[in-house]
C-alpha cells in the first residue's frame, strides 16, 4: 500500500480549525480515526510543541501510520481502539481532559484500495467490510442471516435506499440458492434488480447498499452517537473538536450534538441564566464547511465531505 496515495481530506482547513487550542505549551490533540496517520503527521509537524494520541480499531492501520509517524518519536502514542473507547484510553494514559479532538469518518483510502477487504463496489472482493477484521460480523454473514425486514430497515436507515424491498427480495431469493461470498455478485444483483430510472442518477446503484451493509457491520452510527459526546466532554475549556462526515446520516448526528452543546438549556422563563444551563460550545462553522473545487478535482473521496467545529468555552456544571 503506498501512503503517497494518500491525500488527507480537507487537511488545511481541520489544522486552522484546530490551531488556536494546539498554541500552547504541552497540548495533547487525539485523531480519533488515525487511520494511514495523513492528518496526525500534519498536525505534529504544524505543532512541534503538540502531543497526539491517535486511535484506530484497523490494526493494519495503525501499523501503517506507525511507520509513518515514528520519526515523531513518543510525542505520538497510537492505540487499537474503536472512538467511543476514547474516555478509557485517555483515563488510561492519565490525560483528564485534552486541548483538540480530530474526527474523519467513514472509510480509509487503504481500506477501499486493499481489494481483500470488500469495501469497495468497483472491484470483486470478499463481502467482509470489517474495520477490525479480528472481531464482529462480516458483511457476508448479514447478508446470508438477517432476516428480511432488518435488511430493509438497515438499507432504509443506513443508506437510504428508496428501493430497499426491491433489493432484499432479490439478496433473499438469490442467498436460498447460495450464499453470498463476493462483491462482484451483489453489485450485479442490485444492477438486475433497480429499475431503469433508479439507475441513471447517483453513481454506482450500489453505492448505497455498500454503505448501509459497512454502517451495520461496524456499528458506526451507534459508536458515533457515544463518541461526539465523550469527545465534548473530554475538552478543556479552550480545546476545539473538529469532525469530517461523508454522508448525511454522520454530517446530522454531529450537527445535533454540537447545536445542543451550543444552546441555553435555561427554562425560558428565567430572567438571569444560572451558569449551569449556559452554553458548553461555541459553534466554529456556520453550516457545515465543504471542500473546494480544486480539492475535488485533484482528490474526488473529498467531494461528500462535510467539516464542523466547536470550541468547548464552558466546564460542566454540576
Amino acid at each position: 500500500m503506498s501512503q503517497s496515495r494518500h491525500v488527507p481530506v480537507m487537511l488545511q482547513q481541520c489544522l486552522d480549525m484546530l490551531a488556536p487550542a494546539l498554541a500552547g505549551p504541552e497540548a495533547v490533540v487525539v485523531d480519533c480515526t488515525l487511520g494511514l496517520g495523513g492528518h496526525s503527521e500534519a498536525l505534529l509537524t504544524r505543532f512541534p510543541e503538540v502531543r497526539l494520541v491517535g486511535l484506530d480499531r484497523d490494526k493494519e492501520a495503525l501499523r501503517l501510520s506507525g511507520e509513518r509517524l515514528a520519526p515523531f518519536g513518543e510525542r505520538a502514542t497510537l492505540v487499537h481502539a474503536v472512538y467511543d473507547e476514547l474516555p478509557d484510553v485517555l483515563d488510561r494514559l492519565g490525560l483528564p481532559h485534552v486541548q483538540g479532538v480530530l474526527f474523519d469518518l467513514g472509510v480509509s483510502s487503504m481500506q477501499l484500495d486493499e481489494a481483500g477487504r470488500g469495501f469497495a463496489y468497483a472491484q470483486d472482493a470478499p463481502l467482509d467490510m470489517r474495520m477490525d477484521q479480528t472481531a464482529g460480523v462480516s458483511a457476508a454473514e448479514v447478508l446470508n442471516t438477517y432476516p428480511a425486514g432488518e435488511l430493509v430497515r438497515i438499507l432504509r436507515a443506513y443508506g437510504e435506499e428508496k428501493q430497499a424491498k426491491r433489493i432484499v427480495s432479490a439478496i433473499v431469493r438469490e442467498r436460498e440458492k447460495e450464499p453470498f461470498t463476493n462483491s462482484a455478485r451483489l453489485v450485479e444483483l442490485i444492477r438486475n434488480a433497480l429499475p431503469q430510472a433508479a439507475k441513471r442518477t447517483g453513481g454506482n446503484p450500489a453505492k448505497r447498499t455498500f454503505q448501509a451493509l459497512r454502517i451495520e457491520v461496524n456499528g458506526e452510527l451507534a459508536v458515533l452517537e457515544r463518541a461526539i459526546p465523550a469527545a465534548v466532554k473530554a475538552l478543556a475549556v479552550g480545546g476545539r473538536i473538529a469532525v469530517l462526515s461523508y454522508h448525511s446520516l454522520e454530517d446530522r448526528l454531529v450537527k445535533h450534538v454540537f447545536a445542543a452543546g451550543a444552546a441555553s438549556t435555561a427554562p425560558p422563563e428565567l430572567p438571569v441564566v444560572p451558569e449551569r444551563y449556559q452554553p458548553r460550545l461555541k459553534l466554529l462553522t456556520r453550516g457545515a464547511e465543504l471542500p473546494t473545487e480544486e480539492e475535488v478535482a485533484e482528490n474526488r473521496r473529498a467531494a461528500p465531505a462535510r467539516l464542523r467545529g466547536a470550541e468547548r468555552i464552558r466546564e460542566d456544571v454540576e
